[in-house]
């Protein structure tokens, strides 16, 4: 108890002293062995995030027909989203806690911005994933018509412009007012504590409606099931249907934990910091957490687009033509002949008799638009 007291009775003296803050040190909280760590996960995490983000937007947006579809521009928004994360997070982090580097308020709440934006946009974009799936669930005979492109990009230029709005507050004016003593924030310098609870609460709130839209998406998923196995009447549709229901519970479970697993602990330090003095020990303890939040967008490529058949397909497609092309160019002849067309590629991988079963429902929407299918014929 004496310990912790003396901790925040330094942690407030630090804040409180003029010179103590004027390099910002009372930021800086990592031990030696804490900017190990935290300099190998970053160091891990943020180009193998760069590269494979980078990735689904090049293969979008060398693809035709998934350039058009909104589905495909959601993720690609997500991917988008989460190359600036590594980008603006990696750099920022490691110049501030592991390089010491200390920058002028409008230097660093640009930085900030630029991260702020990154990860709501991330958020933003898993939102519209939902949403989108939402609505391939629930109106499925008029979905196309309610979900067209042109309203797709228009949701997405209002969610980029949005965050861009709401992460570069701080540098518009909405900053602390004292500087850097209270009410300022003990997680970032120059920011307002409302301003952070405003932020958090946002985030808070996209969550809790990703997870709302995932669990109308299972229950609804499971009535459709139940349905037809009523209208179809076979022998062994109890165990498919349960089968069905384990995997759309499994899809939705990994979500949550994901989700949850990621941004609850920082959101959860940042609501901290708005209502007590946080310890030195907890400004570290919030310095890994937020790299969570740089693991988010590590996982979100597999989780959400390489888990699409199609994606998945387009893929193979261009590492075929880059090879191909290499080939081409170290050999000096055309080494293309005899390889398969796109359309036999294409319809080559999509065999339903050569695709596993488990492959074939790599997601929701594909699960009903199967299961319709199949009592037209």
């Amino acid at each position: 108890i004496f310990f912790e007291m003396f901790t925040c009775m330094e942690t407030s003296l630090m804040f409180l002293t003029n010179g103590s803050c004027e390099n910002l040190e009372c930021y800086m909280v990592l031990m030696k062995a804490e900017k190990s760590a935290i300099g190998f996960i970053c160091f891990l995490a943020g180009p193998f995030t760069l590269f494979e983000n980078a990735l689904v937007l090049v293969v979008i947006a060398t693809t035709v027909t998934l350039r058009q579809r909104p589905s495909y521009l959601f993720i690609g928004s997500l991917a988008l989203a989460d190359v600036f994360a590594s980008c603006f997070f990696t750099t920022s982090f490691l110049d501030f806690h592991l390089f010491r580097r200390s920058d002028g308020p409008n230097a660093y709440l640009f930085k900030l911005g630029g991260v702020t934006m990154a990860f709501s946009s991330s958020v933003g974009s898993l939102l519209l994933t939902a949403f989108d799936r939402y609505l391939c669930i629930h109106q499925i005979s008029s979905y196309k018509v309610l979900l067209t492109r042109r309203r797709a990009l228009l949701s997405l230029l209002m969610l980029w412009s949005t965050t861009i709005i709401i992460s570069f507050l701080p540098l518009m004016g909405w900053r602390c007012p004292t500087g850097l003593a209270p009410p300022c924030s003990h997680l970032f310098p120059y920011i307002n504590q409302g301003y952070l609870a405003c932020w958090t609460s946002f985030i808070l709130v996209l969550l809790v409606l990703i997870l709302g839209a995932y669990a109308l998406i299972l229950w609804k998923a499971h009535r459709h099931e139940s349905s037809m196995s009523s209208l179809q009447g076979a022998a062994g549709t109890g165990q498919a249907r349960m089968r069905m229901d384990i995997l759309l519970a499994r899809t939705f479970v990994l979500i949550l934990l994901i989700l949850v697993g990621c941004w609850l602990p920082a959101l959860t330090f940042m609501l901290a910091d708005v209502a007590v003095t946080l310890t030195l020990a907890q400004q570290r303890a919030f310095a890994f957490c937020s790299t969570l939040c740089l693991l988010n967008s590590a996982i979100n490529p597999l989780l959400y687009a390489l888990r699409c058949r199609e994606l998945r397909v387009a893929l193979l497609q261009l590492i075929q033509r880059m090879w191909s092309s290499v080939r081409c160019n170290k050999s000096g002849q055309d080494v293309t002949r005899g390889l398969p067309t796109t359309e036999n590629q294409t319809s080559a991988v999509l065999t339903e008799d050569e695709v596993p079963r488990s492959i074939q429902l790599n997601s929701i929407s594909e699960i009903v638009n199967r299961q319709q299918l199949h009592v037209k014929t």
